[in-house]
């Protein structure tokens, strides 16, 4: 922590960030012109591997994503495209949705990647939230028929022929086009949209792009839904493109990396982490439509991949894979060395991830952070340091107040990738009187300007008196033998207020009882915090978001529902 102060006043809890303008390795400030930079210093250099469904591989260079982004962003100013149009991009990992995003910003409009997790109903609350006028979208992923839900929430769909679409539903909505599908009804196939732009000029493209500014409105990203119904953020281009010009840095990725994630682009995260911390360095990112573990693996051996990605359980599910044993990973150079991963025999890793850091989709992803290869004992158990041009600060959550330090509040925030608001959401509702952004989380700021994060306000648990954070109960039960998941909760209680029960999900085989969590939890925590009661849940009992995430009121209402059948 040297070379700047992040305390400025040591009685307040207000921590800022080094001069945005003294951070090194940020170029141009928009998606496009992020693009058409990392185009021309690497032009040749391979940027994405995909595996094709004919068995073959597809390679595009820098160059070709270039043009196959130019050539979306044609057929997207046929289709009449006016600055500042929203673009729906509904993908998988695949060529397309990075050739979508960028092309939808180099013809001057705002991308918004929409999840393929969706259901019919969440789908079309998606369409009516964000206002797009055209849908690009996979015409199917696994058992989802994504052509036959468009139908099933808007029939014109099905009964309209292409390019005559119009829906009273989505009354903004005039162009759906399916990738990998033929063209049916309402529904234009991705190849023959893409030949309605081959007549428009290169130099068209050039003009938009320019026009573009960092101020502009570039991305609608979505929050992933795990307390209400998701939110449509909108973020300008320059706070996009400063987050994926840092991230390879903030992860400690080196020139050339070659990455791979189990996880979709469509959350604000991925999207930053991979697409971003990749092509700034050079890299190339190995695609994979589907999480398929064995498919995975084998890909990671023969591409040679030294970066990933994954969620804890999608870590198991590799390690549970068939070919586990037999494949060669030395190539993983970024996997952190406490990772299960990282027990594979061919993998020597010394890498140590950025675990201490703290961000929202309202600042797309990180706020506050240390970067890869940070010490326990630097970064102590806190969530970072703010990122360049960002404050921080702690409130009362009531008064809004600042607290002194080391006082527990609420958690806002206010800088350079802060979201220019949620749609259909007054900005004043949003940011407070100072334009600082209050984040509903809970925490505190310590002496040397430190972020230390303790959850959602609404999460932390009030118990005889006692406020208990579930997140510092589930990182000591989660290294229990056994335990693959967990997640605390609050269940109302007569006198206390709230009782601490911690949901669990065991390991197959794992010899797991309530007795047994408790005592571990014992060890480690005040009495206080040790659950009440533990709950073990099936699998599948336990509905998931698509980034991991178990909704909280659905849980805790779960949990309340067994006790209650327990007497």
């Amino acid at each position: 922590m040297t070379g700047h102060r992040y305390i400025t006043d040591p009685r307040l809890a207000l921590s800022r960030g080094p001069r945005l303008a003294d951070e090194g390795g940020i170029g141009a400030l928009s998606l496009g012109g992020f693009l058409e930079e990392v185009a021309a210093r690497f032009a040749e250099r391979e940027a994405l591997v995909f595996p094709r469904e004919d068995g073959g591989t597809l390679r595009w260079s820098y160059a070709d994503l270039r043009s196959e982004a130019r050539a979306v962003a044609k057929a997207l100013i046929a289709d009449g495209l006016a600055r500042g149009e929203r673009v729906g991009v509904l993908m998988t990992n695949r060529p397309e949705f990075l050739a979508s995003v960028f092309g939808v910003a180099l013809a001057g409009g705002v991308a918004a990647p929409i999840s393929t997790f969706s259901t019919a109903a969440e789908l079309a609350h998606l369409l009516e939230v964000s206002g797009v006028s055209l849908l690009l979208f996979d015409a199917a992923v696994l058992r989802k028929d994504f052509a036959a839900i468009l139908a099933e929430i808007e029939p014109e769909v099905a009964q309209a022929s292409p390019g005559r679409f119009a829906s009273l539903r989505f009354p903004f909505l005039r162009r759906l086009v399916g990738v990998g599908g033929e063209s049916r009804g309402a529904i234009l196939d991705w190849n023959a949209w893409l030949s309605r732009g081959a007549p428009i000029a290169e130099a068209r493209i050039t003009a938009r792009a320019a026009a573009v500014k960092p101020a502009d409105p570039g991305g609608l990203f979505f929050s992933s839904g795990s307390t209400a119904r998701p939110k449509a953020i909108l973020s300008a281009h320059r706070g996009i493109a400063l987050q994926m010009w840092r991230m390879g840095r903030q992860q400690g990725l080196g020139p050339g990396v070659r990455s791979w994630t189990a996880n979709g682009f469509f959350w604000s995260g991925n999207f930053a982490m991979i697409v971003g911390g990749t092509l700034a360095l050079g890299g190339a990112i190995v695609l994979q439509r589907v999480f398929e573990p064995e498919a995975a693996l084998a890909m990671m051996a023969d591409e040679r991949v030294s970066f990933l990605f994954a969620w804890p359980h999608q870590w198991e599910q590799l390690i549970a894979a068939p070919n586990w044993e037999n494949v060669d990973l030395s190539s993983l150079t970024y996997i952190d060395a406490q990772s299960p991963v990282a027990r594979h025999p061919t993998v020597h890793s010394h890498w140590v991830e950025p675990r201490h850091c703290y961000g929202n989709t309202e600042t797309f992803t990180l706020s506050a952070a240390y970067p890869a290869m940070t010490s326990r004992e630097e970064a102590a158990q806190s969530h970072g340091l703010p990122l360049a041009g960002n404050t921080l600060k702690i409130v009362d959550p009531l008064s809004g107040r600042i607290l002194p330090i080391g006082e527990r509040g609420e958690l806002a925030v206010k800088g350079p990738t802060l979201m220019l608001g949620y749609l259909g959401t007054p900005l004043d509702e949003t940011l407070d009187a100072e334009g600082f952004f209050r984040t509903g989380d809970g925490g505190w700021i310590d002496g040397e300007g430190r972020l230390h994060w303790q959850g959602r306000l609404n999460d932390i648990i009030k118990t005889g008196g006692a406020n208990v954070s579930p997140l510092e109960i589930d990182a000591v039960i989660q290294a229990c033998p056994g335990v693959r998941l967990v997640q605390t909760v609050g269940v109302p209680h007569e006198t206390l207020g709230e009782i601490v029960v911690a949901c669990v999900i065991a390991h197959p085989g794992a010899a797991l009882d309530e007795d047994i969590v408790r005592a571990h939890a014992r060890a480690a925590l005040a009495s206080y915090k040790v659950p009440r009661r533990v709950l073990f849940f099936a699998e599948g009992e336990l509905a998931q978001t698509g980034s991991a995430k178990i909704k909280t009121a659905d849980l805790r209402a779960a949990a309340a529902r067994r006790l209650a059948q327990d007497g």
